[in-house]
């Protein structure tokens, strides 16, 4: 009975046509409806088809033949990236195994124990541009112009807020409200946390400048931020602006008045934001709350603050 057992609950790969059966599932469908945040499922299936792409799999079956060798050859191609992006793209690759491991589409793992970055190995690397970098990229778009009015509140919504590109994206129109009599912005940060941010004064005058000339001001329950050539939206889910869209427009700004720093991007306004904030007197830990982090440590990477001598620990100690 015990070897009838065994037999029994051992694991038996698919068959050909049981597994070709599969073919829509694993890299579109099951394997992505079990990753909760819209964002993580969109990095994962860019890193899974990338990691298909260099191995030229055109067809699901084919991932049977993935060895350890095969992986370590696709991570040296991306070993150049940041840690951080590193990270991912090797965990979206075996998170993907794993689904198959358990589905019996595969009996192994090949991602499992391939060396990844480690954790913190690219802390600090997100460049934050200088007080006068940060004027400049306000003042660029012309707001004579209903783009330039958008654009204008979106970078101002980045540099005196500092979220990230997905939060600024799922804003809207009824996210900007009083809260106490202050105007606030309700950002959706990770893992469906909620910020309320108190909104700065500059970022209200450019949005409600925007939202008067675009017309939907009244559309609480619609995008903040919308394409100018389809400016309608259902509950804040059509019409909007991607975070996508969001990164080439704060680059076309970035490159128009002459940012040219390695590795800027929009979440480099968040890095700005950050460190501005500190340098003029704001709370390490009230930044940390502030920017949605999940650990102090990662707010004191934007801590560029020179420490005084004179506040120096050593002269607190008395015996």
């Amino acid at each position: 009975m015990a070897t009838h057992s065994a037999l029994a609950t051992a694991p038996v790969a698919l068959t050909a046509e049981q597994f070709q059966g599969l073919a829509a599932v694993p890299p579109e469908v099951e394997w992505f409806a079990n990753l909760t945040n819209p964002n993580t499922r969109r990095a994962y299936r860019s890193d899974v088809r990338g990691f298909m792409g260099f191995l030229g799999i055109a067809a699901p079956e084919e991932l049977r033949k993935v060895g350890r060798s095969h992986v370590l050859a696709w991570r040296k191609t991306i070993a150049h990236q940041a840690p951080a992006t590193v990270r991912r793209k090797i965990a979206a690759v075996s998170s993907l195994f794993e689904y198959l491991c358990d589905r019996n589409a595969v009996m192994h793992n090949p991602v499992a124990g391939v060396q990844r970055p480690k954790e913190g190995a690219n802390q600090g690397k997100t460049p934050a541009i200088s007080d006068r970098q940060a004027r400049a990229l306000l003042a660029a778009p012309l707001t004579a112009t209903l783009v330039g009015k958008r654009d204008r509140a979106i970078l101002a919504v980045f540099l005196f807020h500092g979220p990230r590109r997905a939060e600024v994206a799922a804003l809207l129109v009824g996210y900007l409200a009083d809260r106490r009599g202050i105007a606030h912005l309700e950002f959706r940060g990770k893992g469906g946390k909620i910020r309320f941010l108190p909104a700065h004064p500059v970022a209200v005058a450019a949005i409600n400048e925007y939202l008067v000339a675009a017309g939907h001001g009244a559309d609480k329950n619609g995008a903040m931020f919308r394409p100018l050539r389809n400016r309608t939206s259902a509950a804040g889910t059509s019409g909007a602006l991607t975070a996508d869209s969001l990164w080439r427009i704060v680059m076309r700004y970035a490159d128009q008045v002459g940012i040219d720093v390695a590795g800027f991007g929009p979440h480099s306004l968040r890095a700005t934001a950050g460190t501005n904030a500190l340098e003029h007197g704001a709370d390490l830990a009230a930044v940390s709350e502030w920017l949605g982090h999940a650990s102090i440590s990662t707010t004191r990477l934007y801590d560029k603050r020179v420490v005084k001598v004179e506040n120096s620990p050593t002269y607190r100690v008395s015996y």
